[in-house]
């Protein structure tokens, strides 16, 4: 890598550090102060204040590579919104994940009418360049107005069943929102997980369904993935 192209040209720290610190943020339920012990265990002595920057700076970029290098989602789109309470006022987190359990995209809005909805379908098909073959949802209307306009010739599965995949992948959502004490503003939830959300998704490898040997090959692709993403030597 030239210096000219380094993006890591002047911080005090190697990249390796920052790539630990931006990797434990976002990989597992852990607060700024947790990454700062971790690190500091290890001989690293760091302020949380600078991890936030990190996981600001590099983690947007680093979300962006890996959406850029997954392979195609399914054509089986599964969407949800789910409620997210930020300083005393509600607002809706639309998500929606394919058939595969991979997480397509996120929008924080503050409802969840046939604009909200046109919105967020605009923004997956603006990321995704394609159209899904269907998209299942619950029975909220604003879908079915939306999806008339929008996705005019996809074929809508609408039941308060059949979504439980969507439902379940805001889990992780929720677990980081406990554990960081709700979101601060919608900037701030917006950002954190347009960021968090294809980071975890890179490294969720369901293990579950994978022998030992193909976990421990995906887990390694995965990691040489997140290494050259990061611009370290693999």
């Amino acid at each position: 890598m030239s210096t000219m192209s380094n993006p890591y040209r002047g911080f005090r720290f190697p990249a390796e550090i920052i790539n630990q610190a931006v990797w434990l943020y976002h990989c597992f339920s852990l607060s700024l102060r947790e990454v700062e012990l971790i690190l500091a265990a290890r001989g690293i002595v760091v302020s949380y204040e600078t991890i936030r920057e990190w996981s600001l700076r590099f983690g947007r970029t680093f979300a962006k590579s890996l959406r850029r290098r997954r392979p195609q989602p399914g054509d089986k789109w599964f969407l949800d919104e789910v409620f997210v309470r930020i300083r005393g006022k509600l607002h809706y987190l639309w998500r929606a994940v394919d058939q595969h359990g991979n997480v397509l995209d996120v929008l924080l809005q503050g409802r969840r009418n046939k604009t909200a909805a046109k919105r967020f379908f605009r923004k997956l098909l603006k990321g995704l360049c394609y159209v899904p073959r269907v998209i299942v949802t619950d029975k909220l209307g604003s879908y079915g107005a939306a999806k008339r306009e929008i996705l005019p010739g996809v074929e809508h599965r609408q039941s308060r069943y059949l979504n439980n995949r969507c439902e379940v992948s805001h889990q992780p959502t929720r677990r980081r929102e406990r554990h960081m004490r709700r979101f601060k503003s919608v900037r701030h939830a917006q950002q954190f997980l347009s960021i968090n959300t294809p980071i975890h998704n890179h490294f969720q490898l369901r293990r579950h369904r994978l022998s030992a040997s193909e976990y421990r090959a995906a887990r390694d692709h995965a990691f040489a993935t997140w290494r050259e993403v990061a611009g370290l030597p693999s």
